[in-house]
């Protein structure tokens, strides 16, 4: 390589001419480069003008063709030479900069970036692009504008605003800018000399969006180790290399997990060799070396099982306790140094697991309310839903959304307001209730009931039945088994209940108190399915001076609001007779004819 002080060749055959006049001038000369039609001409542009002359018709042999290839000038034509400085040779460098090399040293990475920026966020970062990083290309599409932050390996920070078209000297980087009305496009050749942050600046109101590629080198590469010492001082033993994860930009070693993040990189395998194979003293003078495998067996890793999950949702961590150990001739096994281990990789000791989502609530729609009129209720279903979009259970309590609220119908009532908002019975109270009773499976064996099945009538009074498992979460697979039943502890739930599907065509059904127990958990629920109600009122009594007229009570379906027979009303809590007067004017004598009233008369 040419020192930095050289200059560039080019440029110094262009300078040879300034003191010869041209056309009775003298002219500082300035290289034209990267001619395509004659890239050997000396072509040479007057410095602050616009005039560009040939002063040569060939450059001197050596001078490069274009400023970024190797390519050379050789008796005015233009010849190739390789990344390896051989003329004629079509050896290249890789994406990654590395001659005839396999772009194992670098990744590419490409993404696109879109802008969330608003009047309270007029900046945010695009991409950080790494120290020594390649063939980078940005464009912008949309209002916003680019612009450059800099940090070096000593930690000098440095910033370039991009402020016009142009090619400019970034922390000794070329880079090359491009601005039009509606998009940027940003180029940087590399490699880098400094950690690039590209930054993005909000001067519209429509959203940008900027696309970027380059390549990233790898700067943690595994570098392999010298043999460790012998495992036999006498007698014959073996010995081992390893492999360290290095950091090409501190050029010191690192953690293997830094190299690991790669998947590029592929860790060396260690190599052993025997050694120290001279007989020991206090032995017969003479030991035979045999291969390892058969009268010694390698040291190899050992791990203990994995310790129960840290989270049952969500994302948690397991791990274990791997060591290097040894077995003897006889069958012992010892632990030794991690080193003798170091010809195969280590097992990991930690996993993630349970990396599902925790269940959550959902709440269903809500019903219509449970009143006609006034002051009622109102239910949804609020279900525990797990990552599989299945019922369970597992969510806080806290964080439950409430299964009922009050509701108002405007319509005006014909009974007293009630004091408390009535409570809805079947169906949405019970099914709520119901979809609460629902059980997880979890890593103790524990009952789990399925659905009940529909109602084996479609009137009057039948049977549900569901089926009810002793069932266990494998937590390491994730599955669910069957289990006996006398696996689980406590009572199981019933798997079967009697249900009631209304009254059949008109009858009036007749229920035992054990039928309606088990049905609604008590007589009562039944009951006040229906109820009584005030319906208007009958015609008064008189058509003249002072009448009376009576409510009429009906008892009446709470849920679909049609007249039921009034044995399903509980008598006892018939509402009381509702009299008011009506028709208070008196009434005319018979064949007399009203006159006006006179005139006010004050008294007082």
């Amino acid at each position: 390589d040419c020192p930095p002080e050289a200059g560039d060749f080019r440029a110094q055959q262009c300078s040879a001419h300034n003191d010869v006049k041209h056309h009775g001038q003298f002219y500082e000369w300035l290289p034209v480069s990267n001619d395509p039609d004659n890239p050997c001409s000396l072509k040479c542009q007057a410095k602050g003008t616009a005039l560009v002359v040939e002063l040569a018709p060939k450059v001197l042999d050596g001078t490069r063709c274009y400023t970024e290839s190797l390519d050379m000038c050789i008796s005015g034509l233009c010849q190739i030479v390789g990344c390896d400085h051989q003329l004629g040779s079509t050896i290249k460098e890789d994406n990654c900069g590395v001659c005839n090399g396999d772009g194992s040293t670098c990744r590419l990475v490409r993404g696109q970036y879109k802008s969330q920026l608003s009047a309270t966020k007029l900046d945010d970062t695009v991409v950080a692009i790494p120290y020594g990083s390649r063939h980078i290309r940005l464009v912008l599409k949309g209002p916003d504008h680019l612009y450059l932050e800099t940090k070096s390996l000593q930690g000098a920070k440095g910033e370039n605003s991009l402020s016009s078209t142009g090619t400019f000297l970034v922390d000794n980087s070329s880079v090359d800018f491009q601005k039009f009305p509606d998009k940027e496009i940003l180029r940087m050749a590399g490699p880098l000399t400094a950690d690039f942050i590209i930054k993005i600046r909000n001067l519209g109101a429509a959203d940008s969006a900027v696309q970027f590629i380059f390549y990233q080198p790898i700067i943690h590469r595994w570098r392999e180790t010298d043999f460790f010492p012998c495992s036999a001082t006498c007698g014959g033993g073996y010995q081992l290399t390893s492999a360290e994860c290095y950091d090409l930009r501190s050029n010191r070693v690192v953690a293997d997990q830094y190299c690991h993040y790669y998947p590029e990189n592929i860790k060396p395998k260690p190599k052993l060799q025997e050694c120290n194979l001279d007989p020991c003293p206090a032995s017969d003078g003479y030991k035979q070396i045999m291969p390892y495998d058969l009268y010694h067996p390698l040291p190899r890793w050992e791990a203990t099982p994995w310790t129960a999950c840290s989270s049952s949702c969500g994302g948690g961590i397991q791990s274990r306790a791997v060591s290097c150990v040894e077995e003897d001739i006889q069958g012992h096994v010892t632990s030794v140094e991690e080193w003798k281990c170091m010809y195969t990789p280590k097992m990991p000791i930690a996993q993630p697991c349970n990396i599902f989502d925790c269940p959550k609530w959902l709440a269903q729609e809500w019903s219509p309310c449970t009143v006609t009129c006034g002051h009622g209720l109102r239910y949804r279903v609020v279900l525990c839903i797990d990552h599989r979009g299945m019922h369970t259970g597992g969510c806080s309590p806290k964080t439950k959304p409430h299964i009922k609220e009050e509701c108002i119908i405007p319509t005006p009532c014909y009974k007293p307001k009630e004091k408390l908002p009535v409570e809805a019975k079947l169906p949405w109270f019970k099914q709520a209730q119901e979809l609460e009773e629902g059980a997880a499976v979890s890593e103790e064996p524990s009952f789990i009931p399925e659905a009940w099945s529909a109602c084996t009538v479609t009137c009057g009074v039948g049977t549900q039945v569901r089926i009810v498992r002793c069932q266990v979460l494998l937590s390491f697979s994730q599955s669910v088994a069957d289990l006996p039943v006398d696996e689980c502890e406590g009572p199981k739930p019933a798997s079967q209940r009697a249900c009631y599907a209304g009254p059949c065509s008109g009858e009036i059904p007749e229920f035992s108190p054990d039928e309606t127990e088990g049905l609604f958990g008590g007589l009562q629920d039944f009951d006040e399915l229906y109820d009584w109600e005030y319906e208007g009122f009958t015609k008064c009594s008189e058509s003249c001076g002072g009448g009376v007229q009576e409510a009429v009570v009906s008892c009446l379906n709470k849920q679909t609001r049609e007249p039921a027979d009034e044995n399903l009303c509980v008598t006892s809590r018939r509402p009381p007779q509702l009299l008011k007067s009506c028709n208070l004017d008196p009434c005319p004598a018979r064949g007399s004819v009203d006159s006006a009233w006179t005139a006010c008369k004050v008294l007082g």
